[in-house]
């Protein structure tokens, strides 16, 4: 979860991520009903479509872009690390590279954009 304690003062997020992947439409729903029997419930379905790269030098980072349906395109850069700070500086590095530094932010979950679709 993002909160205001996950933003550095430079718009960079670093947070813990658990990801599980789900092999096919028959987990998912039992992922559904699980959530449902914890007592949560559906806000908002994100289709995302994600295309991930990594630099063969520097496998610490992944530079990914996604097609979220209905929202947009956007472009992620992710560096694995314990250190935030030396990990802040890295994406900056790399994004300076692929020049996208003047491009805007978005600091807000797919969830929440997709909610406002």
């Amino acid at each position: 979860m993002s909160t205001g304690a996950t933003h550095s003062s430079g718009g960079v997020i670093s947070k813990p991520e658990t990801n599980v992947v789900l092999a096919d439409a028959e987990q998912a729903g039992l992922a559904d009903r699980l959530l449902e029997c914890l007592g949560m419930r559906l806000l908002v379905r994100v289709e995302q479509r994600r295309t991930a790269y990594r630099h063969p030098a520097h496998p610490d980072v992944t530079v990914s872009v996604d097609a979220v349906a209905g929202v947009g395109t956007f472009m992620e850069t992710e560096v694995m690390s314990a250190d935030a700070i030396a990990a802040a500086d890295v994406v900056e590095r790399v994004e300076k590279e692929l020049d996208v530094l003047d491009c805007p932010t978005v600091d807000l979950p797919y969830r929440d954009l997709a909610m406002t679709r």
